[in-house]
């Protein structure tokens, strides 16, 4: 056996799982838009929307959400407010409880600077990285649209961030 030929073929396969990990999920997208949301007095992120084409058509992938916290927010109070921007949207699906979970092991306590992205792929399945790594997905493609839908849905709670997000004013 040839142990030079077998350290190479380590060594290839392992640049290729390397720069999977390393691939941004917005690499090949386009910016559609960007906006800050501040709540009372407080800043609290700067959310950017991807689309391959720099363009908004709907909430359907591909399409990446990137979101600059600009102040500590732990895992649990991200679930808790995703439940009720889904309630207030009027979302339920049965699986919703099982989704809250998953991300609530998916998602970390956040620091001022942290940063999460939801890449949802062409075949609807939500990918999220924190600070640049990979951390989970969900498969279901109703959950990414429930999700998405939180900040692009047309009954969003900050119509003026879905409307940056999406183009639709500077």
């Amino acid at each position: 056996m040839n142990w030079q030929l077998i350290k190479i073929v380590i060594a290839v396969v392992w640049m290729g799982l390397a720069s999977l990990s390393l691939a941004s999920p917005i690499e090949n997208m386009q910016q559609v838009g960007k906006a800050k949301l501040e709540v009372l007095f407080w800043d609290v992120y700067w959310s950017s929307l991807y689309t391959p084409s720099g363009t908004f058509t709907d909430i359907r992938g591909p399409l990446a959400l990137k979101i600059d916290y600009l102040r500590d927010i732990d895992s649990q109070e991200l679930v808790e407010s995703t439940q009720e921007q889904w309630q207030k949207l009027g979302l339920s699906h049965p699986l919703q409880e099982t989704w809250l979970q998953q991300v609530g092991r998916i998602w970390p306590d956040l620091k001022e600077g942290d940063q999460l992205i939801l890449h949802l792929d062409a075949d609807q399945v939500s990918h999220f990285y924190y600070n640049g790594q990979f951390i989970g997905r969900i498969a279901e493609a109703e959950f990414g649209h429930h999700f998405a839908a939180i900040w692009l849905s047309e009954n969003a709670s900050y119509p003026k961030v879905r409307n940056k997000l999406i183009g639709a004013q500077p």
